[in-house]
């Protein structure tokens, strides 16, 4: 316990450095959160499209740093801005498919992950983002809960139930 409190003393000290400009410490944590943010992404667009909006979640991040108020609240409030942009992402990924026609799969050399990637998409959004933290990023569950803010405990409960609803949707395919 204690050491969670000087841990988050230690993030809430580097989120203000780097509200006041500190370049070194908005970079420590991009490091830290990183795999989170790649997660949540991969939760709800393409490996690919994750990839790039990697960037624009921490440019966003970055522009909007000096409005947040509560540094505690970082976590969370980096979370949101990692699903706006992916729903964003998907809206307009919707409205370029009315004009294609003819959509054509790509060509993969490794099919197999993308397969299962599709299928954690393709679950509830609690299960599927806590399921991609830690099959995907390589979170722990301890980790998962400490980035996210759920308790342990719920994050055991939906990795549980996502695994098993994972693991049916892979038999039907």
């Amino acid at each position: 316990m204690l050491l969670a409190i000087e841990q988050r003393s230690s993030e809430v000290a580097l989120i203000r450095a780097a509200q006041d400009g500190d370049r070194a410490a908005f970079g420590e944590l991009y490091r830290q959160y990183e795999r989170l943010v790649h997660g949540i992404l991969l939760a709800q667009v393409s490996y690919h499209d994750a990839e790039d909006l990697m960037h624009d979640v921490f440019v966003k991040a970055l522009e909007q740093l000096s409005a947040l108020r509560e540094p505690a609240a970082f976590p969370g409030w980096l979370i949101t801005i990692a699903r706006r942009l992916a729903a964003d992402h998907q809206r307009g990924a919707q409205s370029r498919r009315l004009f294609h026609w003819l959509a054509r799969p790509a060509k993969y050399s490794n099919a197999e992950p993308l397969a299962i990637l599709r299928t954690l998409q393709q679950l509830p959004e609690t299960y599927r983002e806590t399921l991609i933290l830690r099959l995907v990023e390589g979170m722990t569950g301890p980790e998962i809960a400490a980035r996210t803010g759920l308790t342990p405990e719920s994050v055991r409960v939906n990795l549980c139930r996502g695994m098993k609803i994972l693991r049916e949707g892979l038999k039907q395919r």
